[in-house]
C-alpha cells in the first residue's frame, strides 16, 4: 500500500488557518493557505497530508455539525476540493478526519432531539434517557463522548447513523478525491461498524487508507484485515521522548522489540503502525526534550524505527508548545513556513525512508544497546540498513561484529570505517547502508 513508503504531515487546519474558535457562520476561503504550503511539503520530502477535522463544527472541529460542508471558517466545497487536487497534483496523497464517535450540539439530528423530544424521528441516533438531565440542563440525559457534553455520543448500532456517515464517506471520495481516513477515538468505535467502513472504503478505492487513532491496548484489536490498516504508535511516542529526556534506549528499544522484534511472540511484526514524535494533542516535542541537540536524534530514530512517519505542522523548524498552555497553543497559525538545521535533517531523512524499503518493510534487530546509545538493523530482502544513535555529550565507540569493514552513510553521502569499531560524535545519529 501506498502510506507504507509514505511520509505524513499533519495539518490542523482550524489553527493552521488562523480561523477564529467559534463558528460564527461566516464564510471564508483560508483553507486555500495550504496551497502556498506545498512547496515547502515538498522541499520536506513530504508525500502524504493529514488533515484534522476540515467539516462544519461547533467550535474546535471534532464537535461536527455537519458531515457533507466543508467549514465555513475554512472555505467552501470547492476550495477544499481545489486544495487536494493541487495536492495531488504534486504527488502528494491525502486523508481527512472521519469523527464518527460523536457529533456537536449543533449537528441537526440532536438540535431536532432537543426541540422535538420524544417525537424526534432521530431519537435513537443517539443514546438518550429523557428521565435524565445534562450539564446543559437540556431536561434529558445523553452520553457523552468520555464526559464531555458538547461530544454528543452517536448510536453507531443504527441503521440510519450508518447510512448518514456512509453517505457522506461516499461523497468525500467523489467530490474530493481523498485517498483515506484518519478515524478519530478509534479505540471507542464499534467493531461492526469498523468492518463496514473498511468493506465500503476499499469497495470506494482498493487502496484506501484507514488509520485509526488508538492510544494503549493491543492495536491488534483494531488493526487487522478486517478493520483498520494502521494506527497511532502511542506506545512507542512515550518511550521515544522519555528514553531521551531519562537518557535510558532500553525503554524505546523495549517497546520495538515487543513490537517488531525476531521472535514470533512479538505483537505487530508485518504491520505498520504510524510513528510520531508530537501531534495537535500533545506538547510539541521541542518544548519536551530536555536537550535541544536531542531533536534531530529523536526524528532519527522516528523515520529509522518500524513504522510510517508523521510530522506535525511547525514542529520541523523546532516551534514549541506546551499542552499545559491549553490546545490553541497547540495549533496555532504561522504566516509562512520556516526552514532551520532540523528542517533540513527532516527532509533528508524523508527521502532516505521513502527510497529504502528495507526502512519500509524490513525487520528489526538491536544490534548495541547501553543506556545512552543504541544500534539497530532494518533489514529486507537483499538490502542491509542499520540506525545508529549516541544520545552522550561524550564520543562513543561501538564495538561488535559489524560484517563488513565500511558503510555508506544516506546522511551525508560518506564511507563511515567500521575497522575500530563505529566511533559516534557527541550527540550524533547514523543511517548506515551495508
Amino acid at each position: 500500500m501506498w502510506a507504507y513508503e509514505s511520509v505524513f504531515y499533519q495539518i490542523y487546519p482550524l489553527g493552521f488557518c488562523g480561523a477564529p474558535f467559534e463558528n460564527d457562520g461566516k464564510q471564508d476561503h483560508r483553507i486555500l493557505k495550504v496551497i502556498d504550503w506545498i512547496p515547502h511539503m515538498k522541499k520536506l520530502n513530504i508525500n502524504a497530508v493529514y488533515f484534522s477535522p476540515v467539516f462544519e463544527s461547533d467550535t474546535h472541529g471534532y464537535n461536527t455539525r455537519d458531515y457533507t460542508v466543508i467549514d465555513k471558517r475554512l472555505g467552501t466545497n470547492g476550495d477544499f476540493s481545489k486544495v487536494v487536487g493541487k495536492l495531488h497534483e504534486n504527488g502528494i496523497k491525502v486523508i481527512i478526519d472521519g469523527v464518527f464517535n460523536h457529533v456537536g450540539r449543533g449537528f441537526f439530528a440532536f438540535k431536532d432531539v432537543l426541540e422535538k423530544r420524544w417525537n424526534s424521528r432521530y431519537k435513537d441516533w443517539f443514546n438518550i434517557s429523557f428521565d435524565g438531565n445534562s450539564n446543559y440542563n437540556d431536561g434529558l440525559w445523553y452520553e457523552g463522548w468520555e464526559g464531555n457534553y458538547d461530544l454528543v455520543k452517536l448510536n453507531l448500532r443504527n441503521e440510519e447513523v450508518i447510512n448518514h456517515i456512509f453517505d457522506a464517506v461516499k461523497g468525500w471520495v467523489k467530490d474530493f478525491d481523498i485517498d483515506g481516513l484518519r478515524l478519530d477515538v478509534a479505540y471507542c468505535l464499534d467493531k461492526d461498524f469498523l468492518k463496514r467502513l473498511r468493506g465500503l472504503c476499499k469497495g470506494l478505492k482498493e487502496d484506501f487508507f484507514l488509520l485509526g487513532e488508538l492510544l494503549h491496548g493491543d492495536y491488534n484489536q483494531w488493526v487487522n484485515d478486517d478493520m483498520l490498516d494502521s494506527c497511532t504508535n502511542y506506545e512507542c511516542y512515550k518511550g521515544l521522548y522519555s528514553s531521551f529526556n531519562s537518557m535510558n534506549m532500553f525503554e524505546i528499544v523495549h517497546s520495538l522489540l515487543r513490537q517488531f522484534g525476531p521472535e514470533n511472540w512479538t505483537l505487530y511484526k508485518g504491520r505498520h503502525l504510524v510513528s510520531f514524535v508530537d501531534n495537535h494533542d500533545v506538547s510539541r516535542i521541542a518544548s519536551v526534550l530536555n536537550e535541544e541537540k536531542h531533536l534531530p536524534l529523536i526524528y532519527t530514530m522516528a523515520f529509522g524505527m518500524p513504522g510510517i512517519p508523521m510530522v506535525y505542522y511547525g514542529s520541523e523548524w523546532g516551534a514549541k508548545a506546551d499542552k499545559r498552555e491549553g490546545d490553541p497553543a497547540l495549533r496555532p497559525c504561522f504566516e509562512k513556513p520556516e526552514w532551520t538545521d532540523l528542517s533540513e535533517h527532516i527532509s533528508k531523512l524523508a527521502a532516505i525512508k521513502k527510497e529504502h524499503k528495507a526502512l519500509n518493510y524490513g525487520n528489526f534487530t538491536s544490534l548495541v544497546l547501553t543506556n545512552r546509545q543504541c544500534c539497530f538493523e532494518r533489514a529486507f530482502e537483499d538490502e542491509r540498513i542499520i540506525v545508529c544513535v549516541n544520545a552522550d555529550s561524550s564520543e562513543y565507540t561501538a564495538h561488535r561484529d559489524w560484517g563488513q569493514g565500511n558503510a555508506l552513510d544516506l546522511l551525508t553521502g560518506e564511507y563511515v570505517d567500521f575497522g575500530a569499531g563505529l566511533t559516534m560524535p557527541p550527540m550524533s545519529a547514523y543511517i548506515l547502508k551495508m
